[in-house]
């Protein structure tokens, strides 16, 4: 389904392949013979998602971009990149030939180099960049630059690193203290409602 939001419509290539069950919003442009699979979502919202040649947007993946007061947080992924089913890539850059396993996710302003793998359940975290040829492991949290590898079970400092980036401010421009979760949770979705309400006025331009 192609959907004309905020006044842009997809701009998808000819030798593209689009499930009839994907859903491109807005100001997404798909570079040649690539494939876009059932139930997949790529969303623009305030920003853009550029994908480009021969790249793989597997079953139900989801790439949404987003733009917060001046931040802008686009998804550019390059050639021949594999995203696998279930992903997550918010407001991110995944440059050529890199993989992405099932149930990875990567954050706004993050930035995964040429070659770079993100295993199966694997979480880059916000401003991180994962440099060329690098592995983050099955079920790892990469945050940093330069990145450092966390296990799920090292919540201290794990949690540490996550205050350290200021995720809340950059995803949702929110300004609440780390400790105030019931004041950035609900700047959270403030700010969500706000931006997804434009698409009271989205067109389905094609089934």
């Amino acid at each position: 389904m192609l959907v004309k939001h905020r006044g842009f419509e997809p701009v998808v290539d000819s030798s593209v392949f689009v499930a009839p069950t994907a859903v491109l919003v807005g100001n997404v442009r798909v570079g040649a013979r690539s494939r876009i699979i059932y139930g997949a979502v790529l969303d623009s919202e305030g920003s853009r998602v550029e994908i480009g040649e021969c790249t793989i947007v597997c079953e139900n993946a989801v790439l949404r971009a987003t733009a917060s007061g001046d931040a802008d947080y686009p998804v550019i992924i390059g050639d021949h990149v594999f995203i696998s089913p279930h992903a997550t890539l918010l407001g991110c850059t995944v440059e050529s030939c890199s993989y992405l396993a099932t149930g990875a996710t990567v954050l706004h302003g993050a930035t995964i180099r040429s070659g770079a793998a993100i295993a199966v359940g694997a979480f880059v975290h916000a401003k991180t960049v994962v440099p060329s040829g690098f592995f983050v492991p099955p079920n790892a949290v990469a945050i940093g630059d330069p990145v450092k590898l966390y296990g799920p079970d090292e919540k201290e400092a794990l949690a540490d690193a996550i205050k350290s980036i200021g995720f809340a401010k950059i995803a949702f421009g929110a300004e609440a203290k780390w400790e105030d979760r019931l004041s950035r949770y609900k700047q959270a979705t403030e700010v969500r409602s706000k931006e997804f309400g434009s698409h009271f006025d989205d067109i389905v331009l094609e089934d």
